[in-house]
């Protein structure tokens, strides 16, 4: 019974420690394209036996074992269509402004409200609908996942103001992807106005960062 509570000791703290290693400020150095196929394998595996181990209690180390091997499984599997979605979205979507980043465990899709938008409105310019149509598109082909579509400003003009348009904004891509053929159930939209800057608001380049929309793609089993 005392190798049985380390050995599920040494599993959760390998999870935590996984977990650390896939921080996204550190996937953009990542070179494999199977990258996040592997860590969703390995931290599926070690959940899945951490998992196993607390539910059969009578034989933890069996189910371990077994948790392991469904666990590792199931992350591989997500972790290789995240890969798959990511490359064919970086093929497909014609704007260089548009960025597909893998955290691992989902998609961000970050669109500047500069080239979506003019100055304070959320009527989605006509350019940028075929690069949301395609992005609809793509989710069609992986229907296993949820859609959050979360609207940023910057720091300028009123609070309020500026949480109200981020939720417009959100909910004018949201209106296209659904367009698109993607059913309403599967996305949500969120306003966060000026709460999660990705950069300075002291000067106008981190400004033009802050001003996007991410349309981001989590799998339904995470």
């Amino acid at each position: 019974m005392t190798i049985s509570k380390i050995s599920l000791v040494a599993v959760l703290s390998a999870t935590v420690a996984l977990s650390a290693c896939t921080d996204p400020a550190t996937l953009g150095a990542q070179t494999d394209p199977k990258q996040n196929t592997k860590q969703g394998a390995i931290f599926g595996g070690l959940l899945g036996a951490g998992v196993g181990a607390l539910a059969n209690s009578s034989n933890p180390a069996l189910g371990a074992v077994v948790g392991g091997a469904v666990g590792a499984g199931a992350g591989a599997l997500i972790g290789n269509n995240l890969d798959q979605q990511a490359a064919e979205l970086r093929q497909q979507l014609a704007n260089d402004g548009i960025t597909v980043t893998n955290t691992g465990d989902r998609l961000i899709v970050s669109v500047p409200n500069d080239i979506t938008f003019d100055t304070d409105s959320y009527t989605v310019r006509p350019a940028l609908r075929s690069d949301l149509e395609k992005v609809a598109q793509n989710l069609l082909r992986y229907p296993e996942s949820n859609v959050q579509i979360i609207g940023h400003t910057d720091s300028d003009g009123d609070a309020s103001y500026n949480q109200g348009l981020s939720e417009r904004r959100a909910g004018a891509v949201a209106d296209v992807i659904q367009a698109g053929g993607v059913t309403y159930n599967r996305i949500s939209t969120l306003g966060q106005g000026e709460n999660d800057p990705i950069a300075s608001n002291l000067n106008e380049a981190g400004k033009a960062a802050n001003r996007r929309v991410e349309i981001v793609v989590i799998p339904k089993s995470t």
